[in-house]
């Protein structure tokens, strides 16, 4: 059942990867995604309406909440010294910010630490500006 998530979660971002992120509009705000090897990290909702491109978002300045989900593996919990199949983890995130400027670019960045997924909002500069409020994780 992983491999297949992980095979379908490949074709859909490859159809995603073949067509090209359009140009940032004028006025409007690019929030970029990033995340580790072995990890995915995808845009799902702008303000509560889905997104249809899990590779950023685009948006208008001012306040926004941003939903995106984070993929990755974790080792599996084998007992009595036995070894088993990593175990694959989904995590949701909420971010609310409120003071996106016009022109500028932003990047939410997940990345995994021990058996925890975060995400956070990231300026130019490289500084935090928010951390996502984890909504639900587990091995959906």
């Amino acid at each position: 059942m992983r491999l297949i998530t992980l095979l379908l979660a490949g074709v859909a971002l490859s159809a995603c990867a073949s067509t090209p992120i359009p140009p940032l509009a004028e006025g409007q705000v690019r929030v970029s995604l990033s995340y580790h090897p072995g990890q995915l990290l995808m845009a799902e909702k702008l303000d509560e309406q889905r997104w249809p491109d899990g590779r950023y978002f685009d948006l208008a300045p001012g306040a926004h909440t941003l939903e995106s989900k984070l993929i990755f593996e974790r080792p599996g919990g084998g007992s009595l010294g036995q070894e088993s199949e990593p175990v694959q983890v989904t995590c949701h995130y909420r971010l609310h910010y409120a003071d996106f400027a016009a022109g500028q670019r932003y990047r939410l960045h997940g990345q995994v630490q021990g058996w925890r997924g975060y995400v956070r909002l990231y300026d130019e500069a490289g500084q935090v500006l928010a951390r996502a409020k984890e909504l639900r994780c587990g091995a959906f």
